[in-house]
């Protein structure tokens, strides 16, 4: 049975079993709050829960949804044969209920943080709270890229969850979550944390999701991810599902990104994202070989696009980013991530290594949508299928730089699939630069390991990695 990743209209939740050792002393959970006792000396979580159980809130939402009607249902034909009255129009719209699960993150605004699929589309949106009273919401905002929408109401007397920081979450913390699964009314499930940094399931355009062994279930998108001491970690958005039922993976958006893109959905009503204006690749034990660089995670600069905030800033092909703004950065997908979040017109921190060097720039981020984070070439062993030559006069750019022509790739060769093209000058290879075929020739006979082209493409520069 294939194993797929399902999205509900509704909330995710985590339901996993907390096991507690009753014959060892009770410890402390957290720093500020100890392991609660009820009147028989057994562990509860009880009155964490009569204080953060307010806070979330379930959502309806109504919208009208166009459907096709029956041609056989206005044919005369099959009228006068079944003696059929003709059947009256029908509406070609109807109504459609959806439900899910919001936190309250600001009481005194009345603010609702939800999923971004929860609303989709929605005329008519109520938020339901814990002591039963309605409300008609306000669409403040929405970001499918990270499946966050934000709601306001106007309510006396709301109760919302403090945001912790899902930066200091670790495997293995345990969590709470609260939604409404199945339309079944407020419910708590408890579970830990099983990963973090979770991307490349293409739920989201900006994937860092928390995984958890949550029990997540239809009417749950949108509720609480809460640690022990009361705090909202994250938004619960996802599951694997192979038959569409819980199998314990589930996923929540960190309660940072969540913050990022709802201060932004106050401020603008949208999302505003800044551009680097680079192409980027994992880094991999390949890179480390090929061009001595010690690191372990990254994301590899393989192009910076012409009259770019990467170009302006300094960005070279081959960097290797190893943190935004003081972050650490995993892989491609987490930057990509980190950038998207970012507000446009800043000055942002970029730190890189480059020829063992650890060098700090300053980019100010510009207009424009995010570009695809995946690597520029496929994996191959060497530049089969391509012809190379020593520049000559005539040929572009000649006398501005040094290095050789590309001037064939055959179609489906593995030169083609590197991402190597007709017209490309190849100036370096493992960083060493060439001037002549020959040198090119030395260089690949004398190296036993993935290549690392650094490619003149017109009026932009491009690394590709070869295996």
């Amino acid at each position: 049975m294939s194993i797929l990743v399902s999205r509900f209209g509704h909330v995710l939740l985590a339901l996993c079993v907390l096991t507690i050792n009753l014959a060892t002393p009770v410890a402390s959970q957290t720093a500020d709050r100890p392991l609660y006792l009820n009147d028989d000396g057994l562990p509860t979580l009880a009155p964490l829960l009569i204080e953060v159980t307010p806070a979330v809130v379930n959502i309806s939402v109504e919208s009208l949804q166009s459907f096709e009607q029956n041609p056989l249902f206005n044919d005369p034909f099959f009228e006068r044969f079944f003696d059929l009255q003709p059947m009256p129009q029908m509406p070609q719209r109807r109504r459609h209920m959806n439900a899910g699960s919001g936190v309250i993150f600001d009481a005194e605004e009345g603010y609702v943080l939800t999923n971004h699929h929860v609303i989709e589309n929605g005329d008519r949106i109520v938020v339901t709270l814990k002591d039963q009273r309605q409300f008609d919401a306000e669409l403040i905002g929405s970001d499918a890229g990270t499946d966050i929408a934000l709601l306001k109401i106007k309510a006396e007397g709301l109760t919302a969850l403090e945001l912790g920081d899902s930066d200091r979450l670790q495997v293995g913390d345990y969590v709470l979550a609260i939604g409404n699964p199945f339309g079944l009314g407020q419910t708590v499930t408890s579970g830990i944390v099983s990963a973090l940094g979770r991307s490349g399931l293409n739920i989201e355009g900006y994937e860092d999701f928390i995984q958890t062994d949550a029990s997540i279930n239809p009417g749950n998108s949108g509720g609480a991810l809460v640690t022990l001491d009361g705090k909202l970690v994250g938004i619960n958005t996802a599951i694997i599902a192979p038959s569409g039922g819980n199998v314990g993976i589930g996923f929540a958006v960190p309660v940072n990104m969540a913050d990022a893109v709802s201060s932004q959905l106050i401020e603008f009503g949208e999302v505003q994202r800044g551009l680097l204006g680079v192409k980027i690749q994992d880094f991999t034990p390949d890179l480390t070989e090929a061009l001595g660089i010690d690191g372990e995670t990254g994301a590899m600069i393989t192009q910076v696009m012409p009259d770019s905030a990467a170009e302006a800033a300094g960005l070279q092909p081959g960097d290797l980013i190893v943190s935004v703004d003081g972050r650490p950065v995993i892989g491609s997908a987490d930057l990509r991530s980190q950038i998207g979040l970012k507000r446009l017109n800043r000055d942002i921190e970029i730190e890189v290594i480059r020829d063992g060097k650890t060098l700090t720039f300053t980019a100010r981020l510009r207009p424009g949508a995010q570009p695809d984070a995946a690597a520029d070439g496929r994996q191959i062993e060497r530049l089969s299928g391509a012809e190379v030559r020593d520049m000559q006069e005539g040929d572009p750019l000649f006398g501005q730089v040094s290095g050789i022509v590309v001037t064939r790739v055959d179609t489906d060769s593995r030169a083609a699939q590197a991402g190597l093209e007709a017209g490309d000058i190849i100036l370096a290879v493992n960083r060493v630069p060439i001037t002549s075929v020959s040198e090119f020739r030395e260089q690949l006979a004398a190296l036993d390991s993935a290549l690392a082209l650094t490619i003149q493409r017109g009026s932009a520069r491009i690394f590709l990695l070869i295996r």
